[in-house]
């Protein structure tokens, strides 16, 4: 089909397309981009002057929790088809509010990874999953209960290779603790510098990323040396407290080795707004990140309490107003930087030839109002129009 009478904004620019008005999709990528005058084809569709973006991606989701429940040793109480059912409802939420990727970093049964299994197969149409499995962990450490609990190098190797042998997208381990779990404090590192680094190695013989939850300055220090993909949170938490034990020699290692961050920034963070002392320490973190170099990708921590899965776009403007982002540095987190950050770079997060037809249609310019990302009017998946789109 071709779609026409389209404002584009491809994924990479500051400003929408001043060439090309249309998109043709063929097999569920998109073939070319047009201009609306040339195109004499029945199968065009006029799309009505919509703004299209490519879909949204959450680079940090957990699909097996339930945001409506506090405790973490109650959300193993559903049985295996009730949790599948529950996975895939979130994954069709989800997509229809303008999320067609998302990366879960975490979870104990590998349910996500038949879900998206059946998703991949066009069984189910619902937001593209990539998953980690099981969380490397150590002993009663973050999120010990999913089953990853390493007590030395060796032991973390066969959690991983577990991984593995279930067909895991890519390897999450737990650099810290953190608040999700009784008796671990985010501040500690859970593995050192070495364990770290035979960890990621071990993932990349297996052509795995790896993805490290990171609170603890240290932690972040010892996954920044490890080469790891993607930096989760972030918080810089140390002997001063959150956010206030920044370690410029660490961010020296992310740029040098690529480590994207994924800080975690959802909905909810709109309660920290006024306050002063924690917005100028937040602000000033990120400043120097992003003056270094670091690349800031889209995140949410969807699943833990209070957070939902498909409030990414509502996310984002609490991110940009966090890390002092433009509304075309915040899409770009979350499309094309974030496309790149979790290996899709090449397959979604831009309007471009070759790439998967994944895109979001609204009635507003998000390049002028990030409030628009929540009320898309059509989303596309695969080439495919979905469900009714919405927040709600």
């Amino acid at each position: 089909m071709i779609l026409t009478n389209l404002k584009i904004w491809d994924g990479i620019a500051d400003q929408l397309d001043a060439e090309f008005d249309g998109i043709e999709v063929v097999s569920g990528k998109i073939q070319r981009l047009v201009k609306s005058s040339s195109v004499k084809n029945s199968n065009a569709r006029d799309m009505g002057g919509l703004y299209v973006t490519p879909g949204l991606i959450d680079a940090h989701v957990h699909m097996c929790l339930d945001p409506d429940i506090k405790d973490p040793f109650e959300q193993d109480k559903f049985s295996d088809a009730e949790l599948i059912e529950k996975i895939a409802t979130r994954a069709m939420r989800m997509l229809s509010a303008g999320i067609t990727t998302a990366r879960d970093l975490g979870g104990g049964r590998w349910l996500e990874l038949q879900v998206r299994d059946n998703i991949n197969q066009g069984g189910l149409a619902a937001t593209r999953l990539i998953c980690s499995g099981q969380p490397i962990t150590s002993v009663q450490g973050h999120c010990h209960f999913w089953g990853g609990e390493a007590a030395d190098l060796q032991s973390a190797l066969v959690v991983l290779s577990r991984q593995i042998e279930h067909g895991v997208d890519l390897i999450k381990v737990m650099a810290t603790g953190g608040n999700l779990t009784p008796g671990s404090t985010p501040k500690n590192a859970q593995f050192d510098r070495e364990t770290m680094a035979r960890i990621v190695n071990e993932a990349h013989s297996h052509d795995r990323l790896v993805a490290a939850h990171c609170h603890g300055t240290e932690g972040i220090a010892n996954a920044a040396s490890a080469g790891v993909t993607t930096i989760e949170h972030c918080s810089w938490v140390g002997a001063d407290g959150w956010g206030q034990n920044y370690d410029p020699v660490a961010v020296a290692d992310m740029v040098a080795k690529n480590v994207r961050v994924s800080p975690t920034i959802n909905a909810g963070w709109r309660r920290y707004m006024g306050n002063r002392d924690f917005e100028a320490r937040i602000a000033a973190n990120f400043t120097k990140m992003r003056a270094a170099g670091v690349c800031l990708i889209a995140s949410t921590d969807a699943g833990i309490p209070g957070v939902y899965h498909h409030h990414l776009p509502l996310a984002l403007p609490v991110f940009a107003h966090f890390a002092g982002l433009s509304a075309a540095q915040v899409l770009r987190a979350a499309t094309s930087d974030c496309a790149d950050a979790i290996g899709l770079g090449d397959q979604v997060g831009r309007i471009s030839l070759g790439y998967g037809a994944d895109l979001v249609f609204y009635a507003d310019n998000p390049l002028q109002d990030l409030s628009t990302l929540a009320r898309p009017v059509k989303v596309m998946s695969r080439g495919e129009f979905t469900m009714t789109a919405g927040i709600e």
